[in-house]
């Protein structure tokens, strides 16, 4: 895991909690009314996007412009603004568009501070849910709910007899692929909720999230959230998460070995 200076990890947490404080009230003061929805497929499968989601990245992207003007940004909603500097903002405005677009609480803002390309302070913020998860150093991660802050840690005594497992494939596995990991199936038994669940297991709350299809702006922003916890993160191939696509969250390095076998069949 790619690390900063104690002295920057300060600046650039300390910019990312009170982002996510203007973010609750930016939603509440202008974006807590009805919205425009459109489907970015049109017609060849269904990527909503609403005027939220853009108004939440111009928003995100003028803080970053007026505190740090020379680094890069990358959005989902608006590409990338490319500049020499090594440090670069990954932004997903809006994680989890299905459920802000249907009312369901637990979309979230995610925004990641990258080095050379390596994830190194995350934001995850929850307006609804009144909350946010943040890292201030390589292990140092937190979650502030309702104002108070208090310090997170993955559940490490995990075992695979008794792990709480959250899983969701969102189409990317047909049924017969499905059938090759019946261990993993067995176990879903929790639900699957985007950036909160990678956000609970962090808290210690779960013990194994697998996703498929993450783009880097699902991904980034937690990645240093569950690294700083204590936990494991990779694609179900064992490489480097920061590449997105298919995501495994483990609790311990044992149960974290297991699940990749288990998925081997599927990861082709």
């Amino acid at each position: 895991m790619f690390k900063i200076k104690s002295s920057d990890y300060k600046i650039y947490s300390k910019f990312v909690e009170n982002l996510a404080k203007k973010l609750t009230k930016f939603y509440y003061l202008k974006l807590n009314k009805p919205f425009k929805v459109s489907n970015k497929l049109k017609g060849k499968g269904y990527d909503p996007v609403t005027s939220a989601d853009k108004a939440f990245e111009k928003f995100i992207r003028k803080e970053i412009k007026k505190k740090f003007p020379e680094h890069q940004v990358i959005g989902e909603e608006y590409g990338h603004k490319k500049s020499k500097s090594d440090f670069s903002w990954v932004i997903d405005p809006i994680d989890g568009t299905r459920s802000f677009v249907i009312g369901n609480p637990t979309w979230s803002n995610l925004i990641s501070l990258n080095y050379k390309g390596n994830p190194v302070v995350g934001l995850a913020n929850f307006p609804i849910l009144k909350k946010y998860y943040f890292n201030t150093s390589l292990n140092s991660a937190y979650v502030s709910e309702n104002g108070k802050k208090r310090r997170i840690k993955i559940n490490s005594k995990a075992t695979f007899s008794n792990m709480k497992l959250s899983a969701a494939f969102h189409g990317s596995l047909s049924l017969n692929q499905q059938k090759k990991i019946p261990q993993i199936l067995k176990r879903m038994q929790f639900p699957c909720a985007d950036a909160l669940s990678y956000s609970h297991f962090a808290e210690g709350k779960l013990d194994i999230v697998i996703q498929c299809g993450n783009k880097i702006w699902d991904i980034h922003a937690l990645m240093p959230i569950i690294r700083s916890a204590g936990g494991i993160v990779t694609t179900w191939k064992n490489d480097d998460a920061k590449k997105a696509g298919n995501i495994i969250c483990s609790a311990n390095k044992s149960l974290h070995k297991k699940m990749l076998k288990i998925l081997k069949p599927v990861s082709k």
